[in-house]
């Protein structure tokens, strides 16, 4: 049985940093595009970074320049800097395979002034 294991979420001030990380844990074939997205309180789940299995990466326009996606294999990553009070929100991985989407459970980030 396949399943994302996240960690890295907490509590930070704004201008701070956290690393986000994501694997995939049990067999998995196909593995193409792995990504974060986030849900805020009251409002849709939205797309933050993905990156293809060829390194080909994506950013929503309110965290480019201050999020960095990575991946090693089966483990993804984002490193989330300069963060905003807006960037609040739980945190979702998702990996695409073939014609299935694996998600995790969801890690809390909460940015305070």
């Amino acid at each position: 049985q396949v399943q994302l294991v996240e960690s890295g979420g907490g509590l930070v001030q704004a201008g701070g940093s956290l690393r986000l990380s994501c694997a995939v844990s049990g067999r998995i074939f196909s593995l193409n595009v792995m990504g974060w997205y986030r849900q805020a309180p009251g409002k849709q789940r939205e797309l933050v970074a993905d990156i293809t299995s060829g390194s080909t990466t994506y950013y929503a326009d309110s965290v480019k320049g201050r999020f960095t996606i990575s991946r090693d294999g089966g483990t993804v990553y984002l490193q989330m800097n300069n963060l905003k009070l807006e960037d609040t929100a739980v945190y979702y991985c998702k990996a695409q395979a073939s014609i299935y989407d694996y998600w995790g459970q969801g890690t809390q980030v909460t940015v305070s002034s």
